[in-house]
């Protein structure tokens, strides 16, 4: 007679269900955003580039093309964040609230036909009216910003989601006193990494957001 003594399997032999279970993952059914932050982020990160190749300011023929397309590419994205704040009631479902964003978009609209027509080589500072259609370019920063404050202010959007658009929008209000203080050669860098820390992750905080807002 024989005995055959088995040993018991260890417990890294065993798969149990809990182990086995997939990670969960939010489809993009839920993520109703999803197209709009990465409209945002790829805007942020092409103006940033072009930063980081050419500056602030050049005279070269190569700088006005790339800073034009760049430029122009990143005001898509920030009207594609609007368009999130207005789905979202971001900053409030009243009236005022509505006038607001449509204000932020006519702004930032004029701003793209500016940008437009200095890639075109259109634009003529000399013109009152072109002069008045390049203001609306830092006018609409300012607006963002100041939407920026609202959001937080408002608190719909909850968690990091709810102060991020500050940090993001507060790109104009970093980089022009960098230049006005150190220069173009520091508000270059300072300009180019504030966009990719602000707009380009706010891109993926939108672009994750569900549904319910979470």
């Amino acid at each position: 007679m024989s005995l055959t003594k088995t040993s018991a399997p260890a417990r890294s032999d065993v798969t149990t269900s809990a182990t086995a279970r997939p990670t969960p993952t939010v489809p993009l059914t839920q993520r109703p955003y999803f197209r709009h932050g990465t409209m945002l982020t790829v805007g942020a990160l092409a103006w940033s580039s072009m930063l980081v190749v050419f500056g602030l300011n050049s005279e070269g023929t190569a700088y006005q093309y790339a800073h034009n397309a760049s430029a122009f590419l990143f005001q898509v994205g920030v009207l594609s964040l609007v368009r999130v704040l207005w789905r979202s009631n971001a900053i409030g479902s009243g009236r005022a609230a509505r006038t607001v964003l449509r204000i932020e978009a006519g702004a930032l609209a004029l701003a793209m036909a500016s940008t437009a027509s200095d890639f075109f080589g259109l634009t003529n500072l000399d013109n009152p009216a072109s002069l008045a259609l390049d203001m609306f370019w830092p006018i609409s920063m300012l607006g963002m910003f100041l939407i920026g404050i609202r959001i937080a202010v408002a608190g719909r959007w909850q968690g990091l989601s709810r102060f991020y658009p500050l940090v993001a929008e507060s790109w104009a209000v970093v980089t022009v006193p960098t230049m006005g203080i150190f220069g173009e050669g520091v508000a270059r860098w300072v300009g180019a990494a504030h966009l990719v820390i602000g707009y380009a992750v706010l891109g993926q905080i939108v672009a994750r957001k569900q549904a319910d807002g979470s």
